[in-house]
């Protein structure tokens, strides 16, 4: 079997899907990050040079080349490009040999997988309502941000505002509905430990990037002066980018997410290093439900498996969707990602480039989103 093309899909609202095709009529489909859109569709573009006329089947063996392969290594744009192109070829052989991808990393670990929803509101009544409409989907965890621009030091009327957003939750919810915070770096590593203290009484699953990672021993020190599990990785790629994190114990719970981290067997090793350090693992997942679907394969071969972001189960855009029973959805058993692409809805989704929101303080000064 060969590659015969390697093509980009941009769809709204800013999801990058990626499909390779073979000359024995077997086609796979990926995710690239979904960011930069058009950079990444160069790079792509680049690398199918490459791939065509390759057998598709030597995943480690193009992934060392695409990675190594050039005297620039890393960076966002490219590794969202390998992983789109990686993920897409475990579909491609798992579809060959008629088994799920995760068969042909050891076999599945577990029967069924749960996943949160994304909740969100300026007030406490708007953020508990959020996540009703999201228990009632059949949601039993959510995770929402408790801050928009933050200062590097803030006093008590933000940090109350901010922490009152998930004490109206857990009162709410109840115990038995878990929360993740997502801070999102845009905390200093000073107010992080703040507002960890004040949300440790809470007991969220887990506070998301209080501090960037570009600093890991900072983040590690955030670590150290909390009891509340800290998460990051979404912004890491490969195993290098999580290496320092997990030397310098700096989180309880890593986030690869698998359209930039470099597909599915580098987040299976990436997972596997974790697991070295007790830590776990809750792939990150705020694109389209292809890379869904990738996640779902991953989430099924790890031991070190939380709980899954997702945005999209595929409604709309898989001819049959994931489905959602009491939290979780049931490890996939069709070959490849299990998924059919219905390419006819993607033409009704025309994509519009966009940024990302620019946040500014009051003063003027730019602010971290």
């Amino acid at each position: 079997m060969k590659i015969t093309a390697v093509e980009t899909v941009c769809v709204a609202p800013r999801w990058v899907f990626l499909k390779i095709s073979t000359d024995e009529g077997i086609t796979g489909w990926g995710e690239c990050l979904g960011d930069k859109a058009a950079a990444i569709c160069g790079a792509v573009t680049e690398l199918e040079r490459y791939l065509v006329g390759e057998d598709p089947f030597r995943i480690e063996h193009h992934w060392q080349v695409m990675y190594r392969g050039g005297f620039w290594r890393g960076g966002p744009i490219l590794n969202a490009a390998i992983s789109g192109c990686e993920i897409a070829m475990w579909d491609i052989l798992g579809q060959a040999l008629g088994v799920p991808v995760y068969q042909l990393l050891g076999g599945k670990v577990r029967d069924k997988i749960r996943f949160y929803c994304h909740t969100g509101g300026d007030t406490p009544e708007a953020l508990v309502e959020s996540c009703h409409q999201a228990k009632e989907r059949g949601f039993n965890a959510v995770k929402f941000g408790i801050t928009r621009q933050f200062r590097s030091v803030e006093g008590a009327a933000a940090i109350k505002r901010a922490v009152g957003l998930a004490e109206a939750v857990r009162c709410e919810m109840g115990d038995e509905f878990d929360f993740m915070v997502d801070l999102h770096g845009r905390v200093s590593p000073a107010m992080a430990k703040i507002l960890c203290d004040e949300l440790a009484p809470l007991y969220p699953l887990f506070v998301e990037e209080p501090v960037l990672p570009e600093n890991v021993p900072a983040l590690a020190d955030v670590v150290k002066s909390t009891r509340v599990p800290i998460a990051t990785g979404e912004r890491l790629f490969t195993k290098y980018g999580f290496r320092e994190v997990l030397e310098n114990h700096a989180a309880a719970v890593l986030q690869p997410d698998l359209c930039i981290c470099g597909g599915i067997l580098e987040g299976k090793k990436i997972a596997a290093m974790a697991e070295a350090y007790y830590v776990t693992t809750a792939p990150h997942c705020p694109y389209g439900p292809i890379l869904t679907a990738a996640s779902l394969q991953l989430d099924a071969c790890i031991p070190n498996f939380l709980i899954q972001e997702q945005i999209s189960l595929g409604e709309g855009i898989f001819e049959e969707p994931f489905r959602l029973m009491d939290g979780h959805v049931e490890t996939p058993t069709k070959p490849g990602l299990g998924i059919k692409v219905d390419e006819a809805a993607l033409k009704d989704r025309p994509y519009i480039p966009r940024d990302v929101p620019r946040w500014f303080h009051e003063d003027g000064s730019m602010a971290d989103w």
